[in-house]
């Protein structure tokens, strides 16, 4: 079987899904009977390209695409849609930036994709915050896979572990830290850095964008508490419903009085359930050294589920990199194109 891939947005992730396509191709084969084939890719900065025999990805990762791309705009990248459904089996793979408010455009694009019966994989938050129900539904009278494993902790897979091996299960809770950028700063801080230094160093490594804001004030982290709160217990919670606390306001004096205490600080995600009722929220907390959090370095994540089943699973994500993102966006594929979903 042959699945063809419409790839919007050809950022960090979506260049290493293509490396990491190729690198696994023969062992994808040998073990599903499945194969890749990209014919569209979107993006900003160098337009779109569309080509139903497949496009060489060696061309499309050296980024001199000169007039063999199109105009990215919002109508070419919905022409690339139709142009991928109707050459058969297909996925459409969104990994544009988030638009936390809307969703949108990316939202349009799934819906779009699922309505010409693709398959639809992303890594992209909004649409699962702001479209889960209705892109979830749409999937299932199609036919066709939602699937969305990147978007919390990288490649890390809690929401396929949810949906294939917790049958007859209800998530009541859960408690975590999931901004890898928030956890460095605050390692850093009680390493003896000043909040704007370790801020710097991770704008350096690459890890926190220019305006980190996103991060350090809590927005990351909110988006993902609703994506795990909507998708895990039947939420429908935005980013403002959450009760919502950044980093910036510790110091280093709360950081050494932590550190007498034998505590540490960390930006703690959580969500429970009272009755028909569902509480999130993302704040600054002191951890104890038998709290999971406790012994978290650098960019790690971990979250807890609370189960009326299995009582409490600890999940643990070590140094997640582009690349385990893009192993998240693969196994969506491979689970899409088997028809898990």
């Amino acid at each position: 079987m042959e699945l063809n891939l419409c790839l919007m947005g050809f950022g960090s992730v979506g260049r290493e899904l293509v490396k990491l396509i190729d690198r696994k191709a023969a062992e994808i084969n040998a073990q599903y009977g499945l194969t890749f084939k990209v014919v569209g890719i979107a993006t900003g900065a160098h337009g779109l390209l569309l080509d139903p025999t497949g496009i060489d990805t060696s061309f499309a990762l050296a980024d001199h695409w000169g007039d063999r791309a199109w105009p990215a705009t919002d109508e070419t990248r919905r022409q690339l849609i139709h142009g991928c459904a109707a050459l058969g089996t297909g996925a459409l793979v969104e990994m544009s930036p988030i638009n936390r408010q809307t969703g949108r455009p990316a939202l349009d694009y799934l819906e779009l994709a699922l309505s010409l019966g693709l398959h639809a994989v992303t890594a992209n938050k909004g649409p699962v915050v702001h479209g889960y129900r209705h892109l979830r539904d749409l999937a299932k009278k199609q036919n066709r896979a939602f699937l969305f494993e990147a978007t919390v902790m990288d490649g890390f897979p809690l929401l396929n572990l949810y949906r294939e091996c917790l049958p007859a299960t209800q998530v009541t809770g859960f408690r975590g830290v999931l901004n890898s950028t928030s956890n460095l700063v605050l390692s850093l801080m009680a390493e003896g850095q000043t909040f704007d230094a370790a801020v710097k160093y991770a704008q350096s490594i690459g890890i926190a964008e220019t305006d980190p804001s996103n991060d350090v004030d809590g927005w990351d982290s909110a988006v993902k508490v609703c994506v795990l709160a909507n998708v895990l217990m039947g939420a429908d919670l935005r980013p403002e419903d959450v009760d919502r606390t950044g980093i910036r306001g510790i110091t280093p004096e709360m950081m050494t009085a932590a550190a007498q205490a034998d505590r540490k600080w960390r930006l703690i995600c959580s969500a429970d359930r009272t009755g028909d009722t569902i509480t999130a929220r993302v704040a600054p907390q002191q951890v104890a050294p038998d709290d999971p959090a406790y012994r978290l370095p650098g960019t790690t994540s971990v979250v807890q589920l609370r189960t009326d089943t299995l009582n409490q699973l600890t999940l643990l994500e070590t140094a997640p990199t582009p690349a385990q993102t893009a192993f998240g966006v693969l196994a969506d594929l491979i689970s899409a194109a088997r028809g898990h979903f």
